[in-house]
């Protein structure tokens, strides 16, 4: 069975649960249409700083924050449209800006879909008018996100777009990653270096960004939690980051549709024709062994 409850706490919060399961997720449109938990058999699958949280000002560590218009930061943080330059912070401001939930589903799954529409604020930054359209789809021990990017525009509309998802962890020397890819971008010194499976985790952080995909799945096998992580996703991403810092207890395995400054290099990026969309998914699941 598959319900759908709204409790207004800080922020209205949806709260959908598969009770044959024993799962659920919970979603906050306005803090950034994220996801702040999900449960499988008791056990929490997200870290979340509950107290940067609760700081509007603040951006959120945890759940799964939405990067659009862009993944990563620019050099100077700026880029050109016609010529004429515009500044724009880290991974934009999709994470920062409330969403609105339109549209809710108990039929075979539990879902909501949050809608961000442009504004003054984001035109000022990204002069494009868009609308995002995502659908959280909870059904077992799957948790699936729908993308739909619409530009609104009457010039062509470029992007990039990403998740960057937190994973509570135990110990992070007992993890097991398995990644889809013989090199990445070690994003603190940008050269490229070759993969062979393992992580020096002594690190004070890792921040290592895998190109050239050569399948379409990811895994995290946590032993220390006796869990396992599978991301799944479609050709829309192109990019897969893992991030980390020392004493925390989480990682970040993060989907992304192209690599830093993209805006500027365009690669890979997506570049939508006047009143023009493309849709995206990808799912994650959650296994105990």
């Amino acid at each position: 069975m598959f319900t759908i409850d709204i409790q207004q706490r800080q922020y209205k919060t949806y709260i959908l649960s598969d009770k044959t399961a024993g799962t659920k997720i919970e979603v906050v449109p306005e803090r950034g249409g994220i996801i702040t938990s999900w449960l499988v058999q008791g056990q929490e699958i997200f870290y979340m700083d509950a107290e940067r949280f609760t700081h509007p000002d603040l951006s959120v560590r945890g759940g799964n924050p939405i990067l659009f218009p862009l993944c990563g930061n620019l050099p100077d943080n700026t880029y050109n449209i016609d010529g004429k330059p515009y500044t724009i912070k880290q991974h934009g401001f999709a994470r920062e800006l409330p969403w609105t939930a339109i549209e809710q589903n108990t039929q075979d799954k539990a879902s909501v879909t949050v809608v961000l529409n442009s504004n003054e604020e984001t035109k000022a930054v990204y002069p494009f008018d868009f609308q995002l359209a995502f659908t959280y789809e909870l059904q077992g021990n799957t948790l699936a996100v729908r993308q739909e990017y619409k530009n609104l525009s009457s010039t062509p509309m470029p992007f990039s777009a990403g998740f960057h998802p937190y994973f509570l962890c135990g110990d992070k020397n007992q993890l097991e990653v398995e990644l889809p890819s013989g090199e990445y971008q070690d994003n603190k010194t940008k050269e490229f270096n070759a993969f062979n499976g393992k992580f020096d985790f002594n690190q004070d952080e890792i921040d290592f960004a895998f190109g050239g995909l050569t399948a379409q799945s990811a895994s995290v096998t946590d032993n220390s939690r006796k869990f396992k992580l599978t991301l799944d996703y479609d050709d829309f991403t192109t990019w897969l980051v893992f991030w980390t810092v020392k004493g925390k207890d989480f990682y970040c395995l993060e989907p992304w549709s192209a690599t830093r400054n993209a805006f500027n290099t365009a690669e890979n990026l997506t570049v939508l024709a006047p009143g023009s969309s493309c849709t995206a998914a990808f799912q994650l699941t959650a296994n105990f062994f």
